[in-house]
């Protein structure tokens, strides 16, 4: 069973920068694809960037230009770096991994919030005025 433990989230801002963690442990299943997702309260779990086993990424459009998504297999981590951040960036990220495709859906932004396997327990991220 993979286990994500998400770190980074935090209070800020606008304007400012925030640097999410993920890594991943307790499992031998090569994901084949990573990223990160948030909720806000009364919406659906959004994708906000996503990276594929070979180095395929795609982001939010709403982030695009801001957000940079970057992964360390060697570590079994993805990392969600985040600059110039909007009080609309104010939610609880998630980590998560699996195989979409299983499911139907490819490793992207928006379909692969559906079809991930694991999902760690998620980092408050809030953004003020």
């Amino acid at each position: 069973q993979v286990q994500l433990a998400e770190s980074g989230g935090g209070s800020v801002q606008a304007g400012g920068s925030l640097r999410l963690s993920c890594r991943a442990s307790g499992g031998t299943e090569s994901s084949g694809c990573m990223g990160w997702f948030r909720q806000v309260p009364g919406k659906e779990r959004e994708a906000v960037a996503v990276i594929d086993g070979a180095g395929g990424i795609s982001y939010l459009d709403s982030v695009k230009g801001r957000f940079t998504i970057s992964q360390d297999s060697s570590k079994n981590a993805v990392y969600l770096q985040m600059n110039s951040l909007q009080v609309e960036d104010t939610g609880m990220y998630y980590c998560a991994t699996g195989s979409p495709w299983r499911h139907g859906f490819y490793c992207g932004v928006p379909v692969a919030a559906l079809g991930m396997d694991y999902w760690g327990k998620g980092t408050q991220v809030t953004i003020s005025p």
